[in-house]
């Protein structure tokens, strides 16, 4: 039986799933994903569970990235409906600002689909900061939504394959005709791709235990960028950060990097300091950027078909929907392989 391999198990490579069962129309049972570490797993080669986890702006503004920004904001509420009310997503009211103007290209498109859009007056903008907006969003509680998601694919029939690849030819498993990349991080040193262009960017993160805060606040500065995410179905829990460090690979944390996290976000938003700060964690990420952007082309390998899908550094949960169905796009345009499913 022909087959369809998904390598990687991360955000972007469940949403491929996603997309193959649901815009494809591709049989289940059909989709074999392999990851080296699987949804429940921790490990600092695995970025989806460390992520803070909401449609934000940190994203680039070309065209593409904001088109799959649109996407997946405007096709979240069907991952939703299927995993059910309580699967670690939901939406939340958000306030973002910026140290510098985010540009035209960026707000007009975000005016056109956020709900509740409203640009924040000048005169109530924090000290230092050139813009800001208002809107809902959506926001994620990364493991236990990715977790959710897996169950939710496996009992449609996707498998689902623990195996470390050193090349990326292992991919190909009997009866696999065609291969989605979607290693992430991976892709840097995955024989047969080793994509110099590939490159961490690590952030820090707390987990704190603080169910009075129900908003998303964000600060974007030029190298740094300041961000509070309530977990939706967590009892509470709150995400504070962060850190921009390129090319930095430690997945260690740092008390001087917390306590840093915790005056910036308690200056943004002094709600927080409401209740006594209750620590729960302390969480080191590396987000899989690419110089160049997001990577989503398809090449054959002999006669079989490599797509890559990855390259989404810190914006994966947002972007990764639109960039799977421009991925599965890739697939169903080679008609002949697409038959032989």
């Amino acid at each position: 039986m022909s087959k369809v391999v998904i390598l990687g198990s991360g955000v972007v490579g469940l949403y491929t799933a996603w997309c193959l069962i649901n815009y494809a129309k591709i049989n289940p049972a059909k989709i074999n994903v392999i990851a080296e570490y699987l949804p429940g797993d921790t490990s600092i080669k695995f970025t989806s569970p460390w992520a803070g986890g909401n449609f934000s702006c940190i994203s680039p503004n070309d065209p593409d990235t904001l088109e799959y920004d649109k996407f997946t904001y405007t096709h979240l509420a069907e991952i939703k409906k299927a995993l059910g009310p309580d699967c670690g997503l939901d939406m939340k009211p958000s306030t973002e600002f910026w140290d510098i103007y985010p540009g035209d290209e960026k707000i007009n498109s975000l005016k056109t689909y956020l709900k509740d859009f409203q640009v924040i007056s000048q005169s109530d903008l924090p000290n230092s900061t050139a813009f800001g907006i208002k809107f809902k969003t959506w926001n994620f509680y990364c493991p236990f939504f990715l977790k959710a998601l897996r169950e939710y694919l496996e009992k449609l029939g996707v498998s689902f394959t623990r195996m470390q690849l050193t090349h990326i030819s292992q991919a190909y498993i009997p009866h696999a005709i065609a291969v989605f990349n979607c290693t992430g991080i991976g892709a840097a040193s995955l024989t047969g791709i080793s994509d110099s262009n590939v490159y961490p960017t690590r952030g820090q993160v707390l987990v704190i235990n603080a169910p009075h805060i129900q908003e998303n606040k964000m600060r974007w500065g030029a190298d740094y960028a300041t961000y509070i995410i309530p977990r939706p179905n967590s009892g509470g829990q709150l995400i504070l950060g962060g850190f921009l460090q390129k090319d930095n690979w430690t997945g260690d944390t740092f008390e001087e990097e917390s306590k840093d996290i915790i005056r910036r976000t308690t200056e943004l938003l002094p709600a927080i300091l409401d209740k006594p700060i209750q620590i729960l964690g302390v969480a080191a990420g590396l987000r899989p950027s690419r110089y160049g952007g997001a990577r989503i082309e398809a090449q054959m390998v002999e006669d079989k078909l490599l797509i890559h899908n990855y390259g989404a550094g810190g914006y994966g949960y947002q972007a990764g929907l639109g960039m799977s169905q421009k991925a599965v796009k890739l697939f169903l345009e080679n008609k002949m392989l697409f038959a032989k499913l």
